[in-house]
């Protein structure tokens, strides 16, 4: 039963003595114990969605898993090429665009006596791809930057907790997994090495303001021809007549 309190609490016993107040948290924990005891347990995560009489939508992880949304940023995976190679030219677009500065590169150039149809095309190729996952805000930015869609982050797995620092430090034989990626637009597909190809384009480049109309503007002088110009001189190409 509820009840006015008092404008001081010293005077006044029944709230000095906590007792009213320990008996209401004890109903509504019993309350709760026994609907969550002896009712079902609902599924769904949404609480507005709940409607059985238990209330209580723990997860038993690892025996149950939440399952992550569709475009859940998941741990980071270099794509790999049909050879087995990671796609990555070397470029550090995704290391210059990381706000968080957690991914280290060193660049490595092919020989030239390989015989790799890849190696011929590509000159470079990362010889060490360090990723330190505490650093990582999961931006996704080295996703977008990447030209070569040599980095995911569509694993759907979060980062696995580790016993020290090192362990958080993914290189390129931890990072390197997934089915191997190939498009159209790969360059080892266009073209047997990097020197010219042979065929003509079919679509020819152009060059800004190729092709354009040359506008004709009348040649102002100086002095007196710009003042004639203005008043609207008829011997002036192009200048309409005043009347």
């Amino acid at each position: 039963m509820a009840y006015k309190a008092s404008h001081d609490p010293r005077t006044d016993i029944r709230e000095r003595s906590y007792l009213p107040e320990l008996l209401k948290g004890l109903a509504i924990n019993t309350r709760h114990f026994l609907r969550n005891l002896f009712g079902t347990r609902d599924t769904r995560e949404e609480v507005l969605d709940r409607t059985g009489t238990s209330l209580v939508t723990t997860v038993e992880y690892p025996e149950e898993r939440v399952p992550y949304p569709a475009g859940y940023r998941g741990l980071h995976r270099l794509v790999p090429r049909d050879d087995g190679k990671p796609r990555c030219v070397a470029c550090y677009m995704c290391a210059t665009i990381c706000p968080a500065q957690c991914i280290y590169i060193e660049a490595g150039e092919y020989e030239h006596v390989d015989a790799n149809g890849e190696s011929r095309v590509i000159e470079k190729y990362p010889t060490q791809f360090v990723i330190d996952q505490l650093r990582c805000i999961v931006c996704g930015l080295c996703v977008e930057a990447c030209p070569k869609d040599a980095i995911r982050m569509d694993t759907n797995e979060h980062t696995k907790p580790e016993y020290n620092r090192q362990g958080f430090v993914y290189d390129i034989p931890k990072l390197l997994k997934g089915a191997p990626v190939s498009h159209p637009s790969d360059p080892w597909n266009k073209r047997e090495g990097s020197e010219e190809p042979h065929h003509v384009h079919k679509e020819a480049h152009t060059r800004i303001g190729e092709g354009l109309v040359q506008l004709k503007t009348p040649q102002v002088g100086h002095g007196h021809d710009t003042k004639k110009l203005a008043a609207g001189d008829s011997h002036s190409p192009g200048a309409p007549a005043l009347k």
